[in-house]
């Protein structure tokens, strides 16, 4: 059958068309780079420890000083304890606040959060806040708000130079495609030089429990010792990046309304589900006990912060990317591997990398959200190709249920609705990884990660107790094979198709699973 021939005068008009389009997004990019050079804020470091002594130096001091060299680590799985620990630590702030995350929600527990660090700046506290563009819609005015705080400077990581209106935006992120779409998915909260915490969660309810629809479960670190360094050096490297730009450089005319938006967080503060909330959180205990010295701390001299560096957004430095250490770390697996990621897109090289360790004898376990509990239908997609593959050659597969009635015991709103966002891994119950780094290939090759990898066996047992938990009969479908077909275990009962899901987020998948865009999700 011989196909229609293409009128040469069509076939001209498409290569116009496409010519005008690189022409288009080579200017763009190329003003937009000029503009950014001109735009950049003045380069600024972590403040040194010293000076007149914090509530924080005076909590931690006598905690690192017994213990020199070594980095003091506290796991924090509960998400009521993964709140107090920022809100706690902040009120302790006495010197610097230094905060970098992929998303800051301007909910209940965002809200909050912005209502510690405001009181921090008011006593003195130098005040930095770096923030992913990519999240940031509608979210200015406050952004310009705290800025216009003289002891508080927002910073935007490769944001878009249109601000007022849809249209110029998204033609904007349409002509840049190829360096937009790569974000900065860092999370770091550093207090004082003395503490720090790292790990999976942004900032808002569904992190903290408080969320009406679902809440996450996740997993954070705080540091205390010589890591807490290590972390201010990342800070300051997307700091001062050529990618980051100052909020006030985008909105050089617009006015901050600080006055407004203090007023707006003082109401929000009186609001019945905030006194609810803040009554919770202030009966746990954990932080507390953390600063006083009364929580046990795993002290460990073999602990490693490792981050992609903000050049990875550029394609660059490929050499000092975090799956060049990440993934030998699994290869070298000797007995069991246990992997939780929100959202698991392996791709080939990856499928092989597992499939070898199964074939050498390695257990190798994985826990990502189902079709039902995933907040991002179109990675499952991409996920569920790769399933018959990893099960064929014994890797096991859990998947998260889209309800938990444990969860709903602990939300402000007893949604009992669950999602998964941890990204964490153990090796042969001596090596655990906390972090943002997702096992995707977005996480992999666009957008950057930090986390803690570090050799010690209470750290990676801590690991291994939560997933042992999450992949329990009442809180995960296990998924097998059955000769060639999929199967998933749902307690007592076996289900041939994926349980609970919607037949729009079937749909979603099965057009997302034979589409070339595994790269992008």
């Amino acid at each position: 059958m011989r196909l229609p021939r293409i009128d040469d005068d069509i076939l001209l008009s498409l290569a116009v068309v496409i010519a005008l389009i690189a022409i288009a997004s080579f200017i763009s990019v190329y003003v937009y780079g000029r503009f950014a050079k001109r735009a950049r804020g003045t380069p600024s470091h972590c403040l040194p420890i010293g000076g007149a002594v914090t509530p924080a130096d005076a909590a931690v001091a006598p905690l690192t000083e017994a213990r020199p060299g070594e980095t003091g680590i506290i796991v924090l799985g509960g998400n009521c304890d993964a709140f107090a620990a920022r809100a706690l630590s902040a009120a302790a702030a006495g010197r610097s606040l230094d905060m970098m995350y992929y998303l800051w929600r301007g909910d209940l527990t965002g809200g909050l959060l912005v209502g510690q660090v405001l009181a921090a700046a008011d006593r003195g506290v130098r005040v930095r806040l770096l923030l992913d563009d990519i999240n940031t819609r509608g979210l200015d005015p406050e952004y310009l708000a705290l800025s216009g705080h003289p002891r508080i400077e927002v910073r935007l990581f490769n944001p878009a130079k249109n601000r007022v209106t849809s249209l110029r935006r998204g033609v904007e992120m349409l002509l840049r495609l190829l360096s937009v779409t790569r974000r900065m998915h860092n999370k770091a909260w550093i207090v004082d030089g003395r503490v720090a915490i790292i790990g999976g969660r942004n900032i808002g309810d569904t992190y903290f429990d408080a969320a009406r629809d679902a809440n996450s479960s996740d997993m954070d670190a705080a540091l205390v010792g010589p890591s807490v360094a290590a972390v201010e050096e990342i800070f300051d490297t997307y700091w001062n990046s050529p990618l980051t730009l100052p909020i006030r450089s985008l909105w050089k005319n617009r006015a901050s309304n600080l006055v407004d938006f203090r007023a707006g967080l003082a109401r929000r503060a009186r609001s019945a589900p905030v006194r609810d909330y803040l009554a919770r959180a202030r009966g746990d205990e954990t932080l507390a006990q953390f600063l006083d010295g009364r929580l046990p701390i795993v002290w460990s001299d073999a602990a490693r912060i490792l981050s992609d560096p903000p050049a990875k957004t550029q394609r660059g430095e490929r050499d000092r990317w975090l799956i060049n250490v990440l993934m030998p770390t699994i290869a070298a697996a000797e007995r069991h591997v246990k992997v939780t990621t929100a959202y698991f897109v392996p791709g080939s090289e990856g499928v092989e990398g597992l499939c070898r360790l199964t074939g050498r004898g390695v257990s190798v376990s994985v826990l990502t959200n189902s079709l039902a509990s995933t907040n991002q239908v179109t990675v499952h997609g991409g996920y569920s190709e790769a399933r018959p593959k990893l099960l064929k050659c014994g890797t096991r597969l859990y998947e998260l249920r889209p309800t938990d009635a444990d969860r709903a015991k602990s939300s402000l709103f007893g949604s009992d609705a669950a999602t998964l966002h941890a990204k964490n891994f153990s090796v042969d119950g001596r090596i655990g990884f906390i972090g943002s780094f997702n096992f995707d290939l977005r996480s992999a090759y666009l957008n950057t990660e930090m986390g803690l990898l570090i050799e010690d066996a209470e750290i990676a047992a801590a690991i291994d107790a939560v997933f042992v938990d999450e992949t329990s009969e009442r809180k995960s479908y296990e998924v097998f094979l059955e000769g060639a077909a999929l199967r998933w275990r749902d307690g007592g009962r076996i289900v041939d198709r994926e349980p609970d899901a919607t037949r729009m987020r079937l749909a979603i998948a099965a057009v997302v699973r034979h589409l070339p865009i595994k790269r992008q999700l």
